[in-house]
């Protein structure tokens, strides 16, 4: 019988970007290593994905900058707004407990620091990868315990929640 604490057999990723070449890449590179694949290509099709699947969904693999298909604010009234990659980690992590994230970009030290995020806060992989270093990471982070939401920090009027 499985440890209660490992992942499933076939843990189920969901991979954002608005490139469709890193969806198609991630999608082919983890499915071969036996994950099970979603793909979105912003976060309103993500957050879609993350309120209606009915299966688990284990761990979220986003572009942190997702540009959306045009001008659109997020509101409260948006269920499904079109945000950044680090506020659809914050949303999805609240639809989904236990939802581990890994970040990704091809710049991360400016568009880390861009959106006020601390380095080392969230897993993170920087665009190009290479498809073992994905996978071992995505490994890892499926068995370390996932991120909390600190909804008691302070924090500007403009700042998402931060993890801890």
């Amino acid at each position: 019988m499985p440890d209660a604490q490992s992942p499933p057999a076939s843990p189920t990723i969901l991979v954002v970007d608005d490139e469709p070449s890193i969806v198609n890449l991630c999608h082919a590179v983890l499915e071969q290593a036996g994950f099970t694949i979603l793909e979105a290509d912003g976060s309103s099709e993500a957050l879609k994905i993350c309120t209606r699947h009915e299966g688990p969904i284990d761990l979220l693999l986003t572009d942190l900058i997702l540009p959306p298909p045009g001008f659109h604010l997020a509101s409260g009234a948006n269920e499904f707004p079109h945000v950044h990659g680090y506020e659809l980690a914050v949303r999805a992590a609240r639809i989904r407990e236990g939802l581990r994230i890994v970040l990704m970009s091809g710049n991360p030290d400016t568009e880390l620091d861009s959106h006020g995020i601390k380095p080392g806060t969230l897993p993170f992989v920087q665009k190009p990868f290479e498809p073992a270093a994905l996978i071992q990471l995505i490994r890892d982070v499926l068995q370390s315990p996932p991120p909390t939401i600190n909804e008691n920090r302070e924090r500007t009027a403009n700042e998402v929640d931060w993890f801890d």
